[in-house]
């Protein structure tokens, strides 16, 4: 007997198998994000003032009373890549701000920006203090905050669209 039949497969089966395999990728991301999330002393949205790297100051009083997602990523990481359609998606409805750890230059950071299309607000952390901060040791991570200014959602790697929206939806209520 072949260990793999494929006289037998039908879509019925190829989709159980399909969801099965799904199922096992959404636990373990899950369950590997859990682990690796950050250990903050403070569950509260930092009050800081940064430059970003099109020159305007991020004010974080400004967003008090309203969601806003925090996101720690690298133009060399390649998940942070991947992500960044969605970050760039999410940005155009809701509060959004990066930070760029140990990307380089502004002008670098730009580059990665203008040849993605991408215009979400970035502050460029060249020494990875902000990474320091918020305790962080694997990219991208994100930071969703209620309109309390609280943390609602903390995720360690790739997000989806859906998952995002959902999110700041939810820190809205």
């Amino acid at each position: 007997m072949k260990l793999l039949d494929y006289k037998n497969w039908n879509i019925k089966k190829i989709l159980k198998e399909t969801a099965i395999m799904i199922v096992i990728v959404l636990v373990i991301s899950n369950a590997m994000s859990y682990l690796r999330k950050p250990d903050l002393s403070n569950s509260e949205l930092p009050q800081f003032n940064a430059m970003m790297i099109d020159g305007k100051v991020f004010d974080a009083r400004k967003y008090e009373g309203k969601p806003l997602l925090v996101h720690l990523w690298a133009t060399w990481c390649p998940v942070c890549k991947v992500e960044a359609p969605n970050i760039q998606k999410l940005s155009e409805r809701y509060n959004v701000v990066t930070i760029a750890v140990k990307s380089g230059s502004d002008e670098e950071v730009q580059a990665f920006m203008d040849k993605g299309g991408y215009s979400y607000r970035v502050i460029n952390d060249e020494e990875g203090k902000w990474a320091k901060v918020y305790s962080i040791s694997a990219y991208p991570t994100t930071f969703v905050y209620n309109k309390d200014g609280q943390i609602d959602f903390t995720e360690v790697g790739y997000t989806s669209t859906v998952g995002l929206f959902f999110r700041m939806w939810w820190a809205g209520l």
